[in-house]
């Protein structure tokens, strides 16, 4: 598919999902991606820890892709680049803290001379062959969060990445309404718009009120305080460093990703009044009312900081009359992780403060109000809704035509939507779907190493080594080795049964009763047979259908 005259969009990732955002935009021939980012995996793809959208489609047009336009550092929108864009071969821009954190994973992964990162200065712009990219400041929670303003021969889109309206956002200073219905005025021809909390019947809340509700929070306790957050969250950082002052409690850090954040923000004008921090050691030996711990972890990850603190093995210790405030939101999906360490926590008689007890979080992203705001500021033709389950942007869909918008697009990733000329709607569908990163490997999600693991994972294995003659009969015993099979408590017996079903799956007439003598004709034959056989065993026992490796060795 290549754009002819008309202005197309294709969402390659996040439409229809929360995260792994990657969208398309197809322009006189030409194509430019704006974000490429990823998603964390769930129990669907055991032993994966990171998912990416499958770039297929712009791969096979990667001379057509003039580059690729990021609005915000967030994994779920800058996350793959590491992965996946070299590949591409096309350049990146973003402005000057994006483009440092992307700078950083692409030094990680020994890829800075291999991808061209341009930086963007903040309210900058760019021309790439028929789009005129200008950068738009927008609230959100991480400093950069942008809007792009997209000029096309067909009208201009307005793509709000990540956003939410803040009256005192703290880092950054956002676009005004005077300038949003400015833009109105001069004509926009889609919205492309974040859906994430179109549910929320209120606004999303300020970052300065979440400064007041922590101090309060804070200030009569008597322990310890370990603060939990997003790392990215350079706002609520900047938010813990002044509850620290005015608690008079010293700042201490747990966590890399935060450490990486915290550098990356000072080096770009940043947190440059966060308090001194102190080390593990120096914290520890602190009274214990004077000391205020930020770690990550939030989301219940094992490895995290938090989940260490909660397990008794990181530098830093809490007990009984400590608390633990959880500034931020549950991501749906982490709720079991998160009550686990909860869990541990209060085992271990630690107090636990989480935004339904009090106002300690804000969302970084637009409730019903904000998004009709939004609508009224800039009156698209065009409504697009994206960054949300089908349920999120379906929902979006029918505020906006409730508004007044006069056409609204549900889509979700593959679907590819012409936007102009004519009536704007979706026209094709092209293929989108998921990678994953096993191990040092990529892979298709939906693919064979995947189907397997999905196999093993919920029926276990059988290792089965046979020995057969020239005449195609046992030499010694069949030796079979389980796992994960549930068999622990009568192994023995087990073994010796499916042995012997073995047995007389080689020594039976050929089921296709073809030729003279006994057994199978060929040795694919003796292996499905040898297969089925400890299959049915294993089945009969169990109730499950592991996965059955035959190893068939000849001998003289």
């Amino acid at each position: 598919m290549t754009p002819g005259k008309e202005l197309l969009f294709l969402a390659l990732g996040g439409s229809g999902e929360i995260g792994m955002n990657a969208n398309l935009y197809g322009c006189d021939g030409k194509w430019v991606m704006v974000d490429l980012g990823m998603t964390f995996s769930d129990p669907a793809y055991p032993g994966v820890e990171l998912v990416f959208p499958d770039l297929e489609f712009i791969e096979e047009r990667a001379e057509d892709l003039l580059g690729i336009v990021l609005t915000h550092g967030h994994e779920d929108h800058i996350g793959a680049l590491p992965y996946l864009a070299a590949d591409l071969g096309v350049p990146l821009f973003a402005t000057p803290f994006t483009a440092d954190l992307i700078r950083r994973k692409l030094e990680e992964q020994g890829l800075v001379n291999d991808v061209t990162l341009n930086v963007v200065e903040n309210d900058g712009s760019l021309q790439l062959g028929p789009f005129g990219f200008r950068y738009l400041p927008l609230a959100h929670s991480i400093a950069e969060g942008n809007a792009l303003l997209i000029d096309t021969p067909y009208g201009r889109v307005f793509h709000t990445g990540d956003w939410k309206l803040d009256d005192e956002p703290l880092i950054g200073v956002p676009s005004t309404p005077e300038a949003l219905t400015k833009l109105g005025d001069e004509g926009v021809l889609a919205l492309v718009c974040d859906s994430t909390n179109v549910f929320n019947p209120e606004s999303s809340g300020s970052e300065g009120e979440v400064r007041d509700a922590l101090i309060a929070a804070v200030k009569p306790l008597k322990g310890r305080a370990l603060i939990t957050t997003f790392a990215s969250n350079v706002a609520r950082l900047h938010t813990l460093g002044e509850v620290a002052r005015a608690t008079n409690r010293q700042l201490c850090v747990a966590g890399r990703s935060l450490d990486r954040i915290i550098a990356v923000a000072k080096a770009n004008g940043y947190l440059l009044d966060l308090p001194e921090l102190v080390d593990f050691d120096t914290a520890m030996g602190l009274p214990r009312r004077e000391i205020l711990i930020v770690a990550t972890g939030g989301q219940g990850e094992p490895r995290a900081a938090l989940a260490r603190v909660a397990e008794g093995n990181h530098q830093i210790k809490l007990e009984e009359g400590d608390t633990v405030l959880f500034s931020s939101k549950v991501i749906p999906g982490n709720e079991i992780a998160i009550g686990r360490i909860q869990n541990r926590l209060a085992a271990d008689g630690i107090q636990m403060i989480t935004d339904r007890q009090a106002d300690i979080h804000v969302s970084g992203h637009p409730g019903r109000p904000e998004l009709a705001e939004m609508y009224r500021w800039i009156r698209p033709k065009v409504l697009v809704p994206v960054h949300g389950e089908m349920r999120h942007m379906a929902e979006q869909a029918r505020l906006g035509l409730e508004l007044g918008i006069p056409h609204a697009v549900v889509q979700k990733n593959g679907d590819l939507v012409r936007l102009a000329p004519g009536e704007p709607g979706v026209i094709g569908h092209e293929r989108a779907g998921r990678l994953v990163l096993d191990g040092d490997v990529i892979l298709p999600a939906d693919g064979l190493t995947m189907g397997e693991r999905r196999k093993l994972a919920l029926n276990g294995q059988v290792s089965v080594a046979v020995a057969l003659n020239s005449k195609g009969r046992l030499v010694g015993d069949p030796v079979l080795r389980p796992l994960g099979l549930p068999v622990e408590d009568d192994l023995d017996v087990f073994i010796a049964e499916a042995v012997e079903d073995v047995r007389e799956a080689i020594e039976k007439p050929s089921p296709k009763g073809k030729g003279k003598g006994r057994g199978p004709q060929t040795s694919d034959d003796v292996q499905e047979a040898i297969r089925l056989a400890v299959r049915r065993a294993a089945t009969r026992w169990t109730g499950k259908k592991p996965v059955v490796t035959v190893l068939m060795i000849e001998a003289g």
